[in-house]
């Protein structure tokens, strides 16, 4: 399935009940609403993340890496 930010569109992810209670008790009294949420911010830091090692593992100009992480950025995940 092609899930697109912004596009309304989502997919479901399976995780441990014990990760998510986990989860949910640890945002009680943050910003995040739902456990969905806080999985989808973390993912999206994580994913970013290995995107810019890879770019850096794979000879990338700076140019080429600033240009990159200012699309993530105005994307949304960064």
């Amino acid at each position: 399935m092609d899930v697109r930010r912004g596009t309304g569109r989502y997919t479901t992810v399976s995780i441990p009940v014990t990760l998510y209670e986990r989860i949910k008790s640890l945002i009680e009294g943050t910003g995040f609403t739902s456990v969905s949420q806080f999985v989808t911010y973390v993912l999206r830091e994580v994913v970013a993340e290995m995107e810019e090692e890879k770019l850096r593992s794979e000879g990338v100009t700076d140019e080429e890496k600033r240009e990159i992480i200012e699309r993530l950025r105005r994307l949304g995940y960064l």
